[in-house]
């Protein structure tokens, strides 16, 4: 099995799973920042047997200055995880609206939580759908599951381990469009600019519309940014979301050890002592 198999599953393979001996346990974790709630996406029609997983409720702490998605609480989690019928050691496949950002923040909060056998639908609904494969409005009866969650199989930032790295112990990842990292445009969090030392990456520039390209390519758009073997990574973007999906492309390049500050510049800007940088290029760590 290829790294990218044990991370993706295309909409034609995961129709040929469901339909085996042994299926996977689907979770729909559709979600928007503002708009609809995603249970409305769910209800309106989903992958037969899925389950809906909320993200803000279920795979999220309450935000707060800890961040607007900061870590669950492992026991919440792992109560919301049973219900959604998900089994110690049993696949899972989660899929969102199709940009991707939802479902792998419910992939690295899986693995995260010691889950390895996660992997996200390519494409998401859109791709199932694209591709003629039936859908359900039909909410399934959930067998519970018995899965643990046993935290930090994954590693995570915090504040203070996001400044060293971007200060030259390694690359910090901004993935935020540009003139937010920029400073020139905020449109959710208080204060704007970016994490000193911190290096910009757009998630348009490793993913589209939630589709990753092929691994070499991935390669070279983090090597571009100065990400290259033995040097330590992490991403971080405006509340943990938008960088677990930039998390998910770095495992697909190779780098299982990629960390993610999950309560990113939300959490950072929290703190009115912290240094804010702004500008088109990285300023010194120190700020």
């Amino acid at each position: 099995m290829s790294a990218t198999d044990d991370l993706l599953v295309e909409a034609e393979r995961l129709a040929a799973e469901l339909d085996g001996t042994n299926p996977p346990t689907l979770l729909d974790v559709r979600w928007r920042l503002v708009g609809a709630p995603g249970r409305d996406d769910y209800l309106a029609g989903h992958l037969p047997g899925a389950v809906f997983v909320d993200l803000d409720t279920a795979l999220c702490g309450a935000p707060g200055p800890a961040g607007r998605h900061p870590l669950p609480d492992p026991a919440k989690l792992e109560a919301a995880l049973r219900a959604a019928g998900v089994r110690a050691g049993h696949p899972v496949v989660v899929y969102d609206g199709g940009d991707g950002m939802s479902a792998s923040r419910a992939w690295w909060t899986l693995r995260w939580a010691g889950h390895r056998p996660v992997r996200l639908l390519h494409g998401g609904y859109p791709a199932w759908t694209a591709a003629g494969l039936p859908v359900s409005t039909e909410q399934p009866d959930v067998t519970p599951g018995d899965v643990t969650v046993r935290p930090g199989a994954l590693p995570v930032l915090d504040a203070a381990s996001a400044a060293r790295l971007a200060a030259g112990d390694g690359v910090l990842i901004d993935v935020r469009a540009a003139p937010r990292y920029r400073g020139e445009h905020e449109p959710i969090d208080p204060v704007a600019g970016h994490i000193p030392g911190a290096v910009n990456l757009p998630a348009p520039e490793y993913v589209t519309e939630g589709r990753f390209p092929a691994v070499e390519e991935l390669r070279g758009r983090f090597a571009a940014v100065g990400v290259a073997a033995g040097t330590p990574v992490g991403a971080y973007c405006g509340s943990g979301v938008t960088a677990a999906q930039a998390v998910l492309a770095l495992h697909l390049a190779g780098r299982e050890d990629a960390a993610l500050y999950v309560g990113s510049w939300s959490h950072w800007v929290a703190d009115p002592a912290r240094p804010v940088a702004t500008g088109p290029t990285p300023a010194p760590g120190n700020g």
